[in-house]
């Protein structure tokens, strides 16, 4: 049920009655609720693109779409808007429809997409930290919806396992003879950072890595060895982060570079007799006119250095081809951080050069901001290092059972621990999907673990406050079969917000953009309470009224859950 479209769809259609054709209508929620629950809020502009005054064009559009029955009412104000008011009735027999689905009333699209997400992308030997968190939840977050919605979605954790990191990482453990050693994350990523100051500053270890690079590229059987058990050592561990997060990636989802490896050569080859790329010094270069150096001069992308190694420019032309062709993709949307478009972009045009992917295709990289401290630097350790997920986790665990501790000490410590998890965690991603992705902000642990305002914490008490209605209540669901009755206008609004559901989904599905839907939960959640103060549920004296009322409340607390999970957040019972 996605009223707002409804509405658009019969504006657009009262206008092509008298000739009028694409002037898209801007249809919002009514701000001042007295004045009709929606408004067309761009008629000024209409009627000025048309030279008619607005009052004027607003008599058409009234006269041709208020016989509906699903209007009450629609009116005109000034300086040039339409109101409109949406039958009780109505909005009832709808609500009716969500009752009994299983879905709340939101249906599969008609045309299903094969959709490529490209998240979390965690590299080799090294712990995920505080600067994968958001393209691993956002991006799940988008899953979530699409999955729901019926496409088929592909996720595709792109993990960094490929490249010279790799020529450093088996180099440094052959000169310590500690291939063979069941190394953990911590003491692999430590060998790693001393590898690094090794190959910086030692000449012949750092050719010996380039050459191990170019063996393991090229599938020599010791490196490969080697290169299998420092992925599965991180992965592993990434495996527990996401779980901690309730994120849905399973090792299925891996799609590293490696995979792409055996179709290097063919692209090299290709992008050489097409004339895409040329040779210069040594190194197989593409020089792109689309883009300009400091000089001014076409920006040369290296896909094959003098040594035969391959690039993350190399192996992201390959995975467009494959994504494309191979996996035949209708949308491939990214989710990494805004330094990475240039880079993606320049690939993208590559690939599209070389007849790799069609040219109307189009990128969908949906950029994030940074999680900044209070005083608005990247947020890190005291002593300036990049904050461990684990670590955060953690803490965030620690200060919720702290918080439960004082709120009900006398809760068994099993519970407070398994409760803490929920919270602590929730609040955590609840904090970052709250905020627009494109922006910067505050990791701030006192706002993400307030029990008021927009905050997890605040919507799963929601949530439980009307379980604890619900378990009071005397009359089972089976037997809500009275129509639901929407008189009072508490009732309205907290009706009109649950059929608003779909067209928050739909929206997110479309731009991937989480945070809207925690604007609405918190909405609903503050609506739901401004009606639980100003109705008796339980206590009504008419029991058609508190089986209404009871119904309206079984949609809310569904609602909630079932946005909460699209966000990959619990919903307790208790707290």
């Amino acid at each position: 049920m996605n009223l707002k479209k409804m509405i658009t769809k019969d504006i657009e259609n009262s206008l092509i009655k008298i000739g009028i054709i694409n002037c898209n209508p801007i249809v919002i929620l009514n701000k001042k609720i007295t004045l009709g629950h929606y408004q067309l809020n761009n008629l000024i502009k209409i009627a000025n693109m048309l030279n008619i005054k607005p009052y004027e064009l607003s008599k058409t559009i009234i006269a041709n779409i208020k016989k509906k029955s699903m209007y009450k009412s629609i009116t005109f104000s000034q300086p040039g808007f339409i109101n409109i008011f949406i039958d009780e009735n109505w909005i009832s027999e709808q609500l009716e429809k969500i009752f009994f689905s299983s879905r709340l009333g939101i249906n599969y699209v008609k045309s299903p997409k094969n959709i490529v997400i490209d998240y979390s992308s965690p590299n080799i030997a090294k712990e995920m930290h505080i600067g994968h968190l958001r393209s691993t939840i956002i991006g799940d977050v988008t899953a979530r919806i699409l999955d729901f919605l019926g496409h088929n979605v592909i996720r595709a954790n792109h993990i960094g396992d490929w490249g010279t990191q790799f020529g450093m990482l088996i180099a440094y453990l052959e000169n310590k003879k500690l291939e063979n050693y069941n190394l953990s994350l911590i003491q692999l990523e430590k060998c790693y950072c001393k590898a690094k100051k090794k190959y910086d500053t030692d000449q012949s270890f750092a050719e010996k890595s380039r050459e191990y690079v170019v063996k393991l590229q090229n599938g020599d059987q010791y490196c490969r060895s080697i290169w299998k058990k420092l992925v599965s050592i991180t992965m592993l561990e990434n495996y527990n982060i996401y779980k901690k997060l309730n994120v849905t990636l399973k090792e299925s989802h891996t799609m590293g570079e490696s995979v792409y490896n055996k179709m290097l050569p063919d692209i090299i080859r290709d992008l050489k007799n097409k004339k895409i790329a040329t040779k210069k010094n040594g190194a197989i270069i593409v020089f792109l006119q689309e883009f300009k150096n400091r000089s001014g001069e076409p920006m040369g992308v290296v896909i094959q250095k003098k040594d035969k190694g391959f690039l993350y420019s190399t192996t992201d032309i390959a995975c467009f081809k494959y994504r494309y062709q191979e996996l035949h993709a209708d949308r491939i949307i990214y989710y990494t951080d805004s330094r990475q478009h240039q880079h993606l972009i320049q690939t993208w045009t590559i690939a599209k050069k070389a007849n790799y992917i069609s040219q109307d295709f189009l990128l969908e990289h949906h950029t994030f901001g940074m999680i900044l401290s209070k005083n608005k630097r990247p947020f890190k350790t005291r002593d300036g290092n990049t904050i461990k997920l684990s670590a955060l986790l953690d803490e965030a665990t620690e200060r919720a059972i702290y918080l439960i501790k004082n709120k009900k000490p006398n809760l068994p410590k099993k519970k407070w621990i398994s409760l803490a998890k929920i919270i602590g965690i929730s609040a955590v991603k609840y904090a970052d999907l709250s905020k627009n992705r494109s922006t910067n902000y505050i990791f701030d642990w006192d706002e993400m673990l307030n029990f008021e305002g927009n905050t997890a914490p605040y919507i799963q008490y929601a949530y439980t406050r009307i379980i604890s209605i619900l378990k009071k209540s005397i009359i089972p669901v089976n037997k809500l079969t009275e129509k639901i009755l929407l008189k009072k206008e508490s009732e309205i609004n907290l009706a009109i917000k649950i059929l608003e559901f779909e067209e928050i989904i739909v929206s997110i599905s479309e731009k991937g953009t989480p945070h809207i839907l925690c604007k609405y939960l918190y909405q609903l959640a503050t609506i739901f309470s401004n009606f639980y103060e100003k109705c008796s549920i339980l206590f009504s004296k008419k029991i058609k009224t508190c089986k209404s009322r009871l119904k309206l409340s079984i949609l809310t607390a569904r609602t909630l859950k079932k946005g909460l999970n699209m966000l990959g957040i619990k919903v307790v019972k208790k707290m």
